[in-house]
């Protein structure tokens, strides 16, 4: 398959090659924002407040879903007042039990990774939130613990709904004091991802479309996408995980300072060797460094010495900076533009980036 940038300001071609209608769902961002908090204060989660005082969070789920956990974690930071942990798995660390809280998120609902731990959960005694459809295996689980569940009208893919099964979790985070959040900041998060929306339309030409510059520079580029705080870290593997699923793309994430201590060698390496005078210009490593307002003086200060390093050995590097007071402003900023950018590099290659049949086939091999 060959990449064709004139394919990005192609309307026509932007709709045929999207039967799946994954631009729509990004483009719904903003929407899902506004759903996932009135579902969250439907569904009661803040009587969790009364019940429980956990001595840890532990947010289970696969793909899209567990991702969450890890925005929670980012957004609540080093202030966070208890450990916030991200679990895709079958089982419970040892140490998880009834004062720790278990958040199972399920798209369908019938994940049986996030089942097994839900059930296992349940057990043990902790308590159970449970976010995914009504009527589900999940939410059988959550009513027979007399546990919270939070019903979410899930469609579409699970990946282009990230906002939809993220903001119920931080809105139970805050009734637990792990944060601030309130109705204000779930509209601010929601006009920042309306903004992006309008800025990466596809009516909008590539020259002043970010979300297509940034799917332009990472073509015909193996992109090494690196966070320079926890939160921009969470970023940069959502990037690399769109640009896997959606652009069936290569693609690694790492977090400045870790990144300096391994993946930056990769900088001497034969993909970062460019052959000027090539017909056809090969595949070679692009450095993509997403910054974030808060960083620790000694990794703002290893990312622009990388950037430094990456330009004097001839690696091309993109610099994305993230907008917005709050955490999940910032965060939402970054997200957003690479769930555009992923899709529309799908396009540009003349791919559909909806289907992922690779993992479907090994869900459907697994099972038998």
């Amino acid at each position: 398959m060959t990449w064709a940038p004139e394919r990005l300001d192609d309307q026509r071609h932007l709709g045929a090659a999207d039967p799946g209608g994954m631009l729509l769902a990004v483009a719904a961002s903003a929407a899902q924002v506004r759903t996932g908090h009135r579902c969250a204060i439907e569904a009661g989660v803040e009587r969790l407040s009364a019940e429980v005082r956990p001595r840890a969070v532990v947010v289970a789920g696969m793909g899209g879903s567990a991702i969450a956990g890890d925005i929670l974690a980012a957004v609540c930071g080093s202030t966070a007042p208890l450990p916030i942990v991200t679990l895709r798995s079958y089982r419970l660390p040892g140490w998880v039990g009834a004062t720790d809280l278990v958040v199972a998120i399920s798209w369908t609902g019938e994940t049986e990774e996030t089942l097994a731990v839900a059930t296992e959960a349940v057990r043990r005694g902790c308590t159970l939130l449970a976010l995914g459809p009504a009527g589900s295996a999940l939410e059988a689980v959550a009513t027979q613990a007399s546990a919270v569940h939070v019903p979410l009208p899930t469609r579409g893919q699970p990946r282009a709904n990230l906002w939809l099964v993220t903001i119920p979790l931080i809105v139970a985070a805050a009734s637990l004091g792990l944060l601030r959040a309130d109705e204000t900041l779930f509209e601010q998060v929601a006009k920042s991802l309306e903004d992006t929306a309008h800025r990466c339309r596809p009516s909008s030409e590539s020259f002043v479309n970010p979300g297509k510059t940034l799917a332009m520079e990472l073509a015909e580029s193996v992109p090494m996408i690196w966070g320079s705080s926890q939160l921009a870290a969470v970023a940069a593997y959502r990037m690399a995980g769109q640009l896997n699923a959606n652009a069936k793309y290569p693609a690694i994430s790492g977090e400045l300072p870790e990144a300096g201590h391994n993946q930056l060698a990769a900088l001497d390496g034969p993909l970062a060797e460019r052959d000027i005078f090539a017909e056809t210009p090969g595949r070679s490593l692009r450095l993509v460094m997403l910054r974030d307002l808060e960083e620790h003086p000694q990794v703002a200060r290893a990312r622009e010495v990388a950037v430094r390093l990456a330009h004097d050995r001839g690696v091309p590097v993109t610099e994305l900076a993230a907008d917005g007071a709050h955490p999940l402003e910032r965060l939402a900023s970054l997200v957003g533009l690479g769930d555009y950018a992923s899709t529309y590099l799908a396009l540009g290659y003349g791919l559909d980036p909806t289907p992922v049949a690779a993992i479907t086939e090994l869900k459907a091999r697994i099972s038998q």
